[in-house]
């Protein structure tokens, strides 16, 4: 709702001012909630996760993994056998927002050599911002849910009681 705020703002100020000659973008494109919980916190959108260690690119929006095997990049919804033991929660992620990457994979493999084994990233799974709680899959989602709907149902009624409170103060003036 408040990135639909900025929108309509941002329309506002582009099309109702004669003095404003800036052009406004508004980037809508989220995918917050449909990211893996191992991915890396700090991106709003991620369409592919390169990982250095095994050579394998993760698509987030189709859940799928490109893989080379046998001369061709390949893709499934699930690992090869040979990847097995990888451990997703305990290796280095690349957000890539390319389409179709593994065409530039050598580059990929050159420069992200180098953080084959770290181990340094923060995780979705981890964090305590809350804008990563509407992930289904994060462990404060169940919490956040409950949340929302006890925020939702008091929300309204205490606004209501302020403006009866409200008006029965100016009523008695």
């Amino acid at each position: 709702m408040r990135y639909f705020l900025v929108l309509i703002t941002a329309l506002f100020l582009w099309g109702g001012s004669s003095t404003l000659n800036a052009q406004v973008s508004v980037n809508l494109n989220f995918n917050l909630d449909s990211q893996p919980v191992w991915g890396p916190t700090g991106y709003d959108y991620v369409e592919y996760y390169y990982l250095p260690d095994i050579d394998v690119y993760y698509y987030v929006p189709g859940q799928r993994y490109y893989y080379y095997s046998n001369g061709n990049w390949r893709y499934s919804s699930r690992l090869p056998s040979r990847y097995r033991n990888y451990d997703f929660y305990n290796s280095y992620k690349v957000v890539v927002n390319e389409s179709k990457p593994w065409r530039n994979s050598k580059n990929y493999r050159e420069k992200y050599s180098s953080y084959k084994g770290r181990h340094d990233q923060h995780l979705i799974r981890d964090s305590r911002d809350s804008k990563y709680f509407k992930n289904k899959n994060h462990p404060e989602h169940n919490n956040w849910v409950k949340q929302q709907k006890h925020d939702n149902g008091n929300h309204n009624g205490n606004n209501n009681n302020n403006k009866k409170n409200n008006k029965q103060k100016r009523d008695k003036k």
